[in-house]
């Protein structure tokens, strides 16, 4: 498997809603702008998403996929793997939730995608960095976002 790349990002909210907003994959089309279109194809025994099929376009690259989920007990993590894809060959992936002392959550995101066109390893990597950042950002804007009780206003 390919070299992984981590990000992480600072979210004022608890980790319970940054969860929440990670597992609803319906709404990924109105908050992820490079998501055009989610299905869960299958759930697991605690109803959370197992295999979802997420259809992508992110400029040059466009793709459909299906990944699947491990959601772990305590909510503050979940991981996935690529199980069919047009345009990769391989996607693993992470989100590990802390909570920090302000009451926020680091959220910390760990990707690698091994796609079917070889790519070098290094434009590669600034590619996935890229996409974690973007992800990033738009889940912050999210979460923070989607709820009344999420602190000071920046403005």
């Amino acid at each position: 498997m390919a070299d992984q790349s981590t990000q992480s990002i600072e979210v004022n909210a608890p980790p319970e809603r940054v969860m929440a907003v990670i597992a609803d994959f319906g709404s990924y089309p109105e908050w992820a702008k490079q998501v055009q279109a989610t299905e869960v194809l299958a759930t697991d025994e605690a109803g959370k998403p197992k295999q979802v099929r997420l259809t992508l376009d992110a400029g040059p690259i466009k793709d459909v996929y299906t990944l699947e989920y491990d959601w772990a007990a305590d909510g503050r993590s979940v991981s996935w793997h690529l199980v069919k894809g047009q345009m990769q060959k391989a996607q693993d992936g992470r989100y590990e939730l802390a909570p920090t002392a302000s009451g926020g959550t680091k959220v910390t995101y760990t990707l690698s995608v091994e796609l079917v066109l070889p790519m070098i390893g290094l434009l590669r990597r600034k590619a996935e960095k890229m996409v974690m950042d973007t992800a990033l950002k738009e889940l912050k804007r999210r979460v923070e976002g989607s709820g009344k009780n999420t602190g000071e206003s920046t403005a």
